[in-house]
């Protein structure tokens, strides 16, 4: 897929990393004629030759069990990459509890992500005018709403139709039918109801039907025929999902949304884009005048540095390694590292509320065989249901959650024995089958996905002593919960068991209710964001709201640093629609001459 030839002496623009912010910047530039190299700390990958598709679990490794190399499976698309990368250590200060996932890899994690892709709402950029907690965003979602449009029409996505409080839709038609639901999902939604729980179909970036390359090309490109031609022969390549294996695993078929399939494709079809894998990004340089110059990178295959130049330097490489980046880019103007006067670089780090459990339900037991197909991904999930109570000061948390759930007679793998002698007393042989057949695909397993609001006490800097394998200084992580998340992830397992029991199931093994213990470590959900926040005032933030450094006009910043909050929608799409802003806003001072 990649170009790694850096002949070019200098730029027009270098993107540090290829995910969903690094590669929609460099789409977005390469198709409006700027010259752009792209650097990927992780190695080349090409999901069309790479992706297991049609592997059953028993061909793999322990029935493609998680182990410590591959947490979520022998199959997950995930290469050198993971909670742990050998080489490349980070710490945890003291009385802290901190998990980082890095994917090492072309397209970072858009490749083995959950796709699940709800717009933040009205409510999500002003929360601090809302309950006076946090930090409002410095634009509104009317001002991000046509660049969801744009973003959800180019890479594809299904979802609802009808826009609920808070939880927005596309009013433009820019969003996919949704599959049908299944008979666990249809379930869930008959015994959520008398509880008001509403079950709706989930935003999800897959296509459920080919996307339509007449029309779109040129209502998202208009006057430019480069990218109306490479996004066209994009979308004509791409096919309707096929309801085959695991979307975790990565698409050859280019049904789901990945970097590597819907963005740098067309980004190299251009012939303006360059990509260099294996490019370890030190540090931004400067010049005199306190402009950006370029980016120093280790190349890891020869272990050598290297320098390149560039009108503009846009920083993706994730919240946290982009912080990282920009706290070790030390110079006479910036001593504790580029764009960081104000001392905010690392601060107001976040990550997604996560606490779950799950329910045997008898009525799902000793099913006939049925149609269970889907995208392998949610079809129904549940949005944030109580913003009146809230705001009411009924509970005892300030911000909301959303709920995705599964279960279904999926394709088994070792897992689904796992537990059952709870409810089998002792069968074997004959009757342990018998059991495994009655109990198959009567589970279902739920899982809150909520808000954090940002405290002083969640950041990173730099470890003053430990380096990596290239010399470079690691993070170090700094993490507390607040009393509004734990009680939020307490009301997370009452509400499941709640429905579990309405549903005439039972919780599996002990339900715990108490929110210190059930809630997941931060950054176990990998939804870090907020390391290098947006504003409209330089004294409080790092970024303007253009996601452009206040201190340094030439860099830019297009993953989910730049958030102010982090709501209970998952971040990707809205990274995607930030980093398609920001781009018109580098193009438009590029050719105002102001950068």
């Amino acid at each position: 897929m990649s170009n790694t030839q850096t002949k070019r002496v200098q730029y027009d623009a270098i993107v540090v990393g290829s995910g969903a912010g690094g590669g929609m910047a460099a789409f977005q530039l390469a198709v409006n004629g700027l010259k752009v190299l792209l650097l990927e700390a992780g190695r080349n990958y090409d999901p069309l030759r790479e992706t297991p598709m049609f592997q059953l679990p028993k061909d793999a490794p322990l029935r493609s069990e998680g182990t410590v190399d591959k947490p979520f499976g022998f199959y997950d698309a995930t290469v050198d990459g993971g909670w742990r990368v050998p080489g490349e250590p980070y710490t945890v200060a003291e009385g802290s509890d901190f998990m980082w996932w890095r994917a090492r890899m072309l397209g970072g994690r858009t490749n083995h992500w959950g796709r699940i892709s709800p717009r933040m709402g009205p409510y999500d950029f002003k929360p601090r005018s809302r309950d006076g907690l946090g930090i409002d965003w410095p634009l509104t979602y009317d001002e991000l709403e046509p660049y969801y449009d744009k973003t959800e029409a180019l890479i594809g996505v299904y979802a609802h139709d009808q826009s609920l409080e808070n939880t927005p839709v596309s009013r433009h038609g820019t969003q996919l039918p949704p599959p049908k639901p299944r008979a666990f999902e249809l379930l869930t939604k008959k015994y959520a109801a008398p509880l008001g729980i509403p079950v709706i179909p989930a935003p999800i970036a897959v296509l459920t039907r080919m996307q339509d390359a007449d029309h779109w090309p040129a209502k998202l490109f208009p006057g430019n025929p480069l990218a109306q031609r490479v996004v066209r022969q994009s979308m004509r390549s791409r096919l309707a999902c096929i309801y085959a294996t695991g979307c975790g695993r990565g698409c050859s078929l280019r049904a789901n949304f990945q970097s590597t399939t819907v963005l740098l494709p067309p980004a190299l079809a251009t012939g303006n884009l360059i990509i260099v894998p294996n490019a370890m990004v030190r540090e931004v340089t400067l010049d005199q005048r306190g402009r950006a110059t370029g980016v120093s990178y280790v190349d890891k295959t020869t272990r050598t540095d290297r320098h390149v130049r560039a009108r503009i330097v846009v920083l993706a490489a994730s919240a946290c390694e982009t912080a990282r980046i920009m706290l070790n880019s030390k110079s006479a103007l910036f001593p504790n590292g580029i764009a960081n006067t104000n001392g905010l670089v690392g601060k107001g780090l976040m990550d997604t509320v996560g606490a779950g459990i799950g329910g045997q339900i008898p009525m799902l037991e000793n099913l006939p065989p049925h149609n269970n197909e889907g995208t392998t991904r949610l079809h129904m999930y549940v949005p944030w249901w109580q913003y009146q109570e809230q705001r009411a000061g009924k509970l005892d948390f300030a911000r909301g959650y959303h709920v995705e759930f599964g279960g279904g007679r999926d394709m088994p793998d070792a897992g689904i024995f796992w537990g059952l002698e709870d409810y089998t007393n002792g069968a074997y042989g004959k009757r342990f089958k018998e059991e495994a057949r009655r109990y198959y695909g009567s589970f279902v397993y739920f899982d809150g996905r909520g808000e954090m609001i940002p405290n002083d006490d969640s950041y990173c800097d730099l470890d003053p002593t430990v380096v990596d394998q290239w010399g470079i200084p690691v993070l170090r992580f700094h993490w507390k919960w607040s009393r509004h998340e734990t009680n939020q992830a307490s009301h997370m397992v009452k509400t499941f068991a709640q429905l579990i029991e309405s549903m005439g199931g039972k919780v599996v093994g002990k339900l715990e209710t108490d929110g210190t213990k059930v809630i997941a470590k931060g950054g176990q959900i990998i939804h870090e964001v907020g390391t290098v926040r947006m504003g409209d005032d330089a004294r409080t933030s790092v970024l303007n709201a253009h996601c452009q450094a206040w201190d340094v006009k030439n860099l830019f910043v297009s993953d989910g640093a730049p958030f102010v909050s982090n709501a209970d929608k998952n971040p990707t799409i809205s990274i995607l629609a930030l980093a398609w802003r920001t781009s018109d806003h580098i193009l438009a001072e590029m050719k105002r001459g102001n950068i």
